[in-house]
């Protein structure tokens, strides 16, 4: 028997690359053309951050509510529990995730009373820029080619991405405990992409690492929760 430490991280996967990455091009078919939609609801968040209020953050939790769930069921249940045994355990992460942002965003009886400063907002905000337009960008780059793209909304690593952006750029209430499914998602898809010697492997973690270190920056008083 092999000793624990001549073993690697891709001996533990349950799938090929090439399995996983055909899996992600045949589900961009299936559900083809929402990426299109997608986008422009990404574009919609954009926008609700650049000038947040009340009423635009409410907005922008029941679109990430609305993503965790789409992705918990449309991809991980439908598609990727076909090949990893895990993708069940990660689609009710998901499906917690997308409870929260209706609990602590959308339908909380009182907004966020701090807001972040300016610089982690720009950093923020910036995030989510990456994550709805150039994060897709990253499988052709890769040279896995644009069926395998992954659209925020509709796939996790930019939907994680951009929901880690979003809680670096507003107010939002219990935002530790929002952060905790997204940072988790990210380090469990970079362990998987770096076992599958994606060159790619490093902007989920990474995403991950720098919305943990922020957000411990101190919080101001948030101006809009008088505004509507």
């Amino acid at each position: 028997m092999s000793e624990w430490w001549t073993y690697h991280l891709s001996d533990f996967l349950l799938f090929s690359p090439r399995t996983y990455f055909r899996l992600l091009a045949a589900y961009n078919r299936a559900i083809f053309p929402a990426q299109v939609p997608a986008v422009l609801l990404g574009l919609a968040a954009v926008f609700g951050l650049m000038r947040p209020s009340p009423r635009r953050l409410r907005a922008i939790a029941i679109l990430l509510a609305a993503a965790w769930l789409w992705v918990a069921f449309a991809f991980h249940l439908r598609r990727y529990a076909a090949i990893n045994w895990a993708a069940v355990y990660f689609a009710w992460a998901f499906v917690l995730e997308a409870v929260l942002w209706l609990a602590l965003g959308a339908l909380a009886r009182r907004p966020a009373t701090v807001r972040p400063p300016a610089w982690a907002e720009r950093i923020g905000l910036g995030m989510v820029l990456f994550a709805v337009f150039l994060e897709p960008l990253a499988a052709p780059l890769a040279g896995r080619g644009w069926d395998a793209a992954e659209t925020f909304g509709l796939f996790p690593d930019p939907t994680a991405v951009a929901t880690l952006g979003v809680l670096l750029a507003a107010p939002v209430r219990g935002r530790w405990a929002l952060m905790v499914v997204p940072v988790i998602w990210c380090a469990t898809t970079g362990l998987t992409l770096y076992a599958m010697k994606a060159p790619d492997f490093w902007i989920a973690p990474a995403a991950a690492a720098l919305t943990v270190v922020l957000a411990r920056a101190p919080r101001l008083p948030d101006a809009t929760t008088s505004s509507s």
